[in-house]
């Protein structure tokens, strides 16, 4: 399908994009043309300033609003207050997460690095889907390398990406975009030079767990948020639907869908 991966005079929504790799991807997309940015977090206070930093160099180009993504009212409200801005959403950006597997944390996490995701998503499919009178687009999910690998103090973030992962691969299954005129792309991240990799040890489900996740942590290469960025841009540049891409060690973004496709082929053949 051409022109999904060009980003000049399309309106993005990006939750998670108050800070970290959510405010990167909204400037780089303003950087390349972007129409109109919509950034979606539950911190206010640091999502006004980065909307009123990126409207100093792109006026009028960025709104924020305050969405909690764990909860299913505040993100129907959200989600139609952003149409209403721009009337033609083109991208939407699954990108709020959270590393929390602690008991007091866990299933708030889950909410938001699953639930949400997908009630983002069934909303995208339905207002950009061109058999229903919409234009297309291109729903964009943030796995992560804990998706393709257990980690055995981490198993509930674990699993809920993983969800993500597959809940993308299914999704675009044929004739999905074909049907729709919409791309399902997803990238999973290594370890990486953000919020989500501070303080571990009390964010695993075990306090023993979260000693030896520092160990481990300590001994990887830690990616820098600006190749992760890099990899994003070039995944969404080029990459077709149901495609899944691995970014880690500051490497070039790797295309892993045929690697998947390969194990999942092994059950079908």
């Amino acid at each position: 399908m051409t022109g999904l991966g060009d980003i000049t005079g399309k309106a993005c929504l990006i939750t998670g994009g108050a800070s970290g790799l959510g405010a990167l991807y909204a400037e780089a997309f303003l950087q390349e043309g972007a129409k109109h940015v919509a950034i979606l977090d539950i911190a206010e206070a640091k999502g006004k300033e980065t909307a009123e930093q990126l409207n100093n160099t792109y006026p009028g180009k960025v709104t924020f609003i305050k969405c909690d993504v764990s909860d299913e009212d505040s993100i129907s409200k959200c989600f139609n207050q952003v149409v209403e801005t721009v009337k033609q959403l083109d991208v939407v950006i699954n990108n709020a997460g959270i590393l929390n597997d602690s008991p007091a944390l866990w299933r708030k996490s889950c909410d938001v690095n699953w639930q949400g995701l997908v009630s983002f998503s069934m909303r995208a499919v339905k207002h950009m889907r061109k058999d229903e009178g919409g234009a297309g687009g291109t729903i964009v999910n943030i796995a992560s390398i804990a998706a393709l690998i257990p980690v055995g103090s981490t198993p509930i973030y674990n699993g809920s990406k993983a969800a993500v992962l597959h809940f993308s691969q299914s999704l675009s299954q044929a004739p999905f975009e074909e049907t729709t005129g919409i791309r399902v792309l997803t990238i999973c991240f290594g370890p990486t030079d953000t919020a989500l990799m501070t303080e571990l040890t009390g964010r695993v489900y075990n306090e023993k767990m979260g000693e030896d996740l520092v160990g481990v942590i300590a001994e990887i290469t830690i990616q820098k948020a600006e190749s992760a960025v890099a990899a994003f841009m070039a995944m969404f540049k080029n990459g077709p639907n149901g495609s899944v891409w691995l970014s880690e060690k500051n490497r070039p973004v790797q295309d892993i869908t045929p690697k998947l496709q390969a194990f999942y082929n092994s059950f079908t053949n």
